[in-house]
């Protein structure tokens, strides 16, 4: 019973600031909702292949970035907006600010061992999620052309 209070704890809160960060950026209000839920639903994927499955940090961003990914063009495609909008605040519980102010206290503090520690947890996380993005737009893109290819075929 935990277990699954802990899940919609986390989706719920990822929700949030998935939303919150949407109405920063000013997207449409008509996203918010989906959003969110790309947010939520991707971060709790997340949340148990790093926390739970103990799966490691690199592979569990990278899956991340990906499912945001097609999650964001399928969303775009049945909202006809773009992409980015479902995106970008998707993203934002993936950051890795908690790590960066980590490593910056640290270096500050002379501790410059942890410093290499979140200065590799850092460039990890924000790698991953370059790639996954690029692998996830190599995705979309394949399904697009496949499905493209399948609806001339039958013309």
């Amino acid at each position: 019973m935990h277990y699954w209070l802990n899940l919609a704890l986390q989706f719920f809160l990822s929700y949030i600031s998935t939303v919150c960060f949407g109405i920063l950026l000013h997207i449409p209000v008509r996203a918010y909702n989906v959003a969110g839920i790309i947010g939520g639903g991707v971060w709790v994927i997340y949340w148990v292949m790093y926390y739970q499955e103990a799966v490691g940090l690199a592979f569990s961003n990278l899956t991340a970035a990906i499912l945001i990914a097609l999650c964001s063009r399928w969303a775009a495609q049945h909202k006809k907006m773009p992409t980015i909008v479902f995106e970008v605040p998707a993203l934002v519980p993936f950051v890795p600010g908690g790590q960066a102010y980590k490593m910056v206290r640290n270096f500050a503090i002379g501790n410059y061992h942890l410093v290499t520690v979140y200065f590799y947890q850092v460039v990890v996380i924000v790698g991953a999620i370059t790639l996954g993005f690029g692998l996830g737009e190599l995705l979309n893109r394949i399904i697009h052309y496949r499905h493209w290819k399948i609806v001339k075929k039958h013309r």
